[in-house]
């Protein structure tokens, strides 16, 4: 996807914000749709249909949290990326917007340079590789979910099936974090219950074996893949 084919919108009570940021994002090629308030960002996130969205937490008419909430319920956005940006960088506060169904969080004041970086990093889960969705490209690293196989720097690694699932979880999205919850119902489903140590035993095996440059914990949370 091209970047002029690609929707922004860019939540925050402050016009400055707006102003600055909105600016910066239309410079780098992006669409940039604007709203003052949650309940305008539901609004306009149902018409304008965007890849990605910015949301301010301390908000007027509706905040940040309970916005999210809302446009996680919106069939047709399912895939938007939804970041919070806020100046609130309590772990309280990075938690719920997590639990609102937020893909990550950016704590501002964040120089422009860094924030169209932070952009571009989120917006590269929406490539598509080969064309295939059962092979995913991250750098040198290879998934491919069909054969259960994953090669690194040209060399075929063999990973147990869930060690295989896990990843192959963590890198369809890039940079989002995964919830543990979300893990234990994607990955185990409803096999024996097992508890957040053993998310942290398989990730600690595939560190060992993939990098663990790939994997970042987010305390209290869960966990994610960086590319």
């Amino acid at each position: 996807m091209k970047k002029k084919d690609i929707k922004i919108l860019l939540v925050d009570d402050e016009p400055d914000i707006l102003e600055i940021v909105g600016y910066n994002l239309t410079t780098e090629g992006y669409q940039v749709i604007t709203a003052e308030n949650g309940l305008q960002a539901v609004k306009k996130a149902k018409k304008e249909k965007p890849q990605l969205i910015i949301l301010d937490v301390m908000m007027p008419e509706m905040d940040g949290i309970e916005a999210c909430e809302q446009i996680r319920k919106i069939d047709s956005l399912n895939n938007t990326i939804i970041t919070f940006l806020t100046a609130r960088g309590e772990d309280y506060s990075q938690v719920a917007g997590f639990d609102a169904g937020a893909d990550d969080y950016i704590t501002k004041p964040i120089k422009p340079k860094v924030l169209v970086s932070k952009v571009k990093a989120l917006l590269r889960r929406f490539k598509e590789v080969d064309g295939n969705e059962n092979i995913l490209k991250i750098g040198s690293l290879v998934i491919n979910r069909e054969e259960y196989k994953i090669e690194l720097k040209g060399k075929e690694i063999i990973l147990p099936r869930k060690e295989f699932e896990l990843l192959s979880l963590l890198a369809s999205k890039p940079g989002k974090v995964f919830k543990r919850e979300d893990i234990l119902d994607k990955v185990w489903g409803n096999e024996v219950v097992v508890g957040g140590r053993t998310i942290d035993v398989h990730i600690r095996k595939l560190r060992e074996k993939i990098g663990d440059d790939y994997f970042k914990t987010v305390k209290g949370v869960g966990y994610k893949f960086v590319d």
